[in-house]
């Protein structure tokens, strides 16, 4: 029954028309046959009776005369009767009077029997009838008178046989018919089967057909064929199936329509407000570039006249208002920064460059860093970190757990900030704990997204854009790194980050590769710069830090000097637009001798794939305004290194913490 479940329509329909029939010829034949064949046992039981009840009336006379010659005789006509193997007349005390014939078995010389016997074989072969010789009635001056029977006994009284026939028959002719018989009752029940599977096959066509071609049709309407139909034929149920299936095609395909109709509506919809999202995000960039280029420019110098202003011999007063001066350029810079940072994330025109470095120094600068931070608000900065040394981008990182100590210090009231490290297997896990206000579990999954500030709805400056933990999300992910978050409110919160730990082999080999910040004299620098008080302002800085300035104008200008022989150990570009300037830095390459001339290009914005191309060509790009030690530092890198164009990992230029 469990098989007859996997069966389909057609099977269970054949099975179930045929196997009744099948069961009901089976048993009529069999009946037919059984009783056939008990006829033909009895037919043959009552004729070798009746041959021996005639053979045995013939021979009574013979019998009480002792005349065996007709005995002979009687046994011989009887032996062309038709199955007889052999015919034995004996007497009343057992002798053989006469034979005819081979009997089956050897015959039974014994006193004649008083009544019939019938004897078979065990395996069937032939049959023995015994019948005795029963003589007539005596006449009444017989020797028996009344006076010998017993009273109540007179009339059945029989007198003893006079001797015995046995008649042997063979059984051969009997068993042919009876196989005969169960040959053509098994011929019968054949085809009886054949006939009924045909004609049930025929039905079952006649019921599975349209079945069948139902579920086809409604196959390939699922395949997305709404316009096929089921052919409609038959009646009462099937015809209702078929209708049935045919309305519901139609209808799925009037929906179908409609939804494509529908579909095709809203696509146009997204396409135009995409469309319009494009051109405002294009908007976006070009103000924003624009924005930033007008606010950079002056800001630019203005940075590079504090750092001279500063350098000079000052007063205690004037040094105060200087740096005052100088924390609320870097404080406008840090802003313009973050959006800027923000957008040459999503830009992926950041490649990071890891390496082995050592990870308790540079968290330690870190602490150095914001200690006067958290001095200025009440808290106490500690770091706990063993000596251990990590593989990943040093500034990708610097940046990351600058942003999160940041942030800690920014939303921490009182109490304290923790920096911790500690090796976990082949990993460093950074933990920055903090003593705040914490972070509703329903509200830790938006705050790295930009702009979010939960505890700033009046978006105060002082407390940032709400960029911070978003350059914090997009750089770890840039890093392969994981950020996780732990927090209650009123119990503080907990950001953690793991690195892959490093080796000291090599973190050793990376600090010797590297060119410490010193003196620079003697450093022959070519500036080429369209903005003229920035072009002064940076002669004057570099001048002051040692280096042999030479500038030009315009790229004509620039040409103009390589071409009569000078050979600059740096090249400083300024133009407008970061494009011509990568021109200028690619066609001064092609000169023999300057294949590897480190080049640093000075600008506010630039395009994604311009800064991708700037990559690819081994320059470095600095967004104006630019800090002096910023620029020193890139410059004591580019020229400690030296290697080829191409193969300088890219300055990822990065700006303090929103």
């Amino acid at each position: 029954m469990k098989r007859m479940r996997n069966w389909g329509v057609r099977a269970r329909v054949t099975f179930v028309a045929l196997m009744p029939t099948i069961v009901l010829a089976t048993l009529m034949t069999a009946t037919h046959v059984s009783l056939r064949l008990a006829d033909l046992d009895e037919a043959l039981l009552a004729r070798a009776q009746a041959h021996a009840r005639q053979l045995a009336a013939g021979s009574e006379y013979a019998v009480f005369s002792g005349d065996l010659q007709s005995l002979q005789q009687l046994g011989n006509a009887l032996l062309t009767a038709d199955d007889v193997l052999g015919v034995a007349i004996l007497a009343a005390d057992g002798r053989l009077l006469a034979t005819a014939g081979k009997p089956a078995t050897e015959w039974p010389l014994a006193p004649a029997a008083p009544a019939p016997l019938i004897h078979h074989n065990g395996a069937g072969r032939w049959l023995r009838i015994v019948e005795p010789i029963a003589s007539s009635a005596l006449p009444a001056t017989g020797g028996i008178t009344s006076l010998e029977l017993e009273p109540g006994n007179a009339s059945s009284w029989q007198p003893p046989p006079m001797g015995t026939v046995v008649v042997d028959l063979s059984l051969e002719r009997l068993q042919k018919r009876q196989i005969e018989l169960l040959w053509i009752g098994a011929g019968w029940l054949l085809v009886v089967a054949l006939g009924s599977l045909l004609l049930v096959r025929s039905m079952s066509r006649s019921v599975t057909g349209p079945i069948r071609s139902v579920a086809e049709t409604v196959q390939r309407i699922g395949q997305g064929r709404l316009h096929e139909r089921v052919p409609v034929q038959g009646g009462g149920s099937l015809r209702r199936l078929a209708e049935g299936v045919n309305e519901m095609a139609e209808r799925l395909a009037n929906v179908h329509a409609s939804m494509s109709q529908r579909i095709d509506d809203a696509t146009a919809q997204l396409r135009a407000r995409k469309e319009e999202a494009e051109r405002a995000n294009l908007a976006k960039s070009r103000f924003l570039a624009a924005a930033s280029h007008d606010l950079r420019q002056p800001l630019h110098a203005l940075g590079l006249f504090l750092s001279e202003l500063q350098q000079q011999g000052l007063d205690q007063r004037s040094r105060r208002i200087t740096e005052r001066i100088s924390a609320s350029a870097e404080a406008m810079e840090s802003l313009l920064d973050s959006l800027l940072d923000i957008s040459r994330l999503d830009a992926g025109v950041l490649n990071p460059a890891p390496t082995h470095f050592d990870l308790h120094a540079c968290l330690e600068r870190i602490a150095h860093g914001y200690s006067a931070a958290a001095q200025a608000r009440g808290l106490r900065l500690r770091l706990h970190c063993p000596p251990c040394r990590a593989h990943t981008d040093p500034h990708l990182l610097e940046r990351i757990v600058s942003n999160l100590v940041s942030n800690a210090i920014r939303y921490t009231e009182q109490g304290s900030v923790l920096i911790a490290c500690r090796r976990r297997g082949t990993r460093l896990r950074i933990e920055i704990r903090d003593s705040g206000r914490g972070i509703a579990a329903d509200e830790q999954h938006i705050i790295f997204q930009e702009f979010v500030q939960l505890d700033n709805p009046e978006r105060a400056r002082d407390k940032g854009l709400g960029l911070g933990l978003a350059i914090v999300r997009r750089l770890t992910d840039l890093l392969g790194l994981v950020v996780e978050l732990r927090s209650a409110p009123g119990r503080g919160s907990v950001f953690a980050i793991e690195v892959p730990a490093g080796t000291a082999a090599e973190a050793i080999r990376a600090h010797d590769d590297a060119r410490a910040l010193g003196r620079l004299d003697g450093l022959v620098v070519l500036l080429v710069s369209e903005d003229v008080p920035a072009e002064r302002t940076l002669t004057d800085l570099l001048t002051h830090w040692g280096c042999d300035m030479i500038t030009a104008r315009r790229a004509d200008d620039a040409y103009a000097l390589i071409n009569d022989g000078v050979g600059p150990n740096l090249l400083l570009v300024d133009l407008d637009g970061a494009a011509n300037g990568l021109q200028l830095v690619s066609d001064i390459r092609t000169r023999p001798g300057l294949e590897a001339l480190p080049a640093v290009l000075l600008g506010t914005a630039a395009p994604a794939e311009t800064l991708a191309r700037i990559q690819a060509e081994g320059a470095q790009f600095l967004h104006k305004p630019v800090r002096p030690a910023r620029l020193r530092a890139l410059m004591n890198r580019l020229l400690s290194t030296a290697e080829p164009p191409g193969q300088t990992p890219p300055h990822t230029d990065p700006a303090p913490p929103a």
